[in-house]
């Protein structure tokens, strides 16, 4: 069994009912049990600014997906719920991005372990934190929390809370 971290996020329609699917959907995976769930944020766009601020999260799966399958499950997911990719960091329905798969570094067409990055952004790393803070991203050496100490000042990043629907997600079995 594989544990990654899936960074999550949307600012496109009824966001956190799609939030709510979509981690629902990553549930329910073969061989897949969300272990963590990080409570939802509010946070300002990056890239394209000009777009509603996103509500984002983090979780922690115990998969029998290799990366390659889960990213193509989290991708499939995706466009379930309707996410398009016309603008590149533009507005979208649910955002699934896998961030670390255990100890590994890859660098593939399609896929990048740990997520290139991860360590600049705010909204990755605040909610990772919540649920992983002594998690090692495997090639810079460092701590989750290290990596946020080091990033400075997140005020962007705003807890929103944690609904109960996100503990019950953590209840599920493969």
């Amino acid at each position: 069994m594989g544990r990654a971290y899936i960074a999550f996020g949307g600012n496109v329609g009824d966001v956190e009912h799609n939030l709510r699917r979509a981690l629902a959907a990553v549930a329910s995976l073969r061989g897949t049990r969300i272990r963590r769930v990080s409570s939802l944020y509010r946070t300002a766009p990056v890239g394209v600014e000009d777009q509603p601020e996103f509500v984002n999260g983090a979780l922690e799966v115990e998969t029998e997906l290799g990366p390659a399958a889960l990213l193509e499950h989290l991708l499939a997911i995706e466009t379930s719920l309707g996410r398009t990719r016309a603008v590149r960091w533009g507005p979208r329905t649910v955002d699934l991005d896998l961030i670390l798969y255990g100890d590994l570094v890859l660098e593939q067409p399609g896929l990048e372990l740990p997520h290139p990055r991860m360590q600049e952004r705010g909204f990755v790393l605040v909610p990772l934190a919540e649920i992983a803070t002594e998690v090692v991203h495997p090639g810079l050496e460092a701590s989750v929390g290290q990596l946020l100490a080091d990033l400075g000042p997140t005020d962007d990043v705003r807890l929103l809370g944690r609904p109960a629907w996100l503990d019950s997600l953590e209840e599920r079995k493969p």
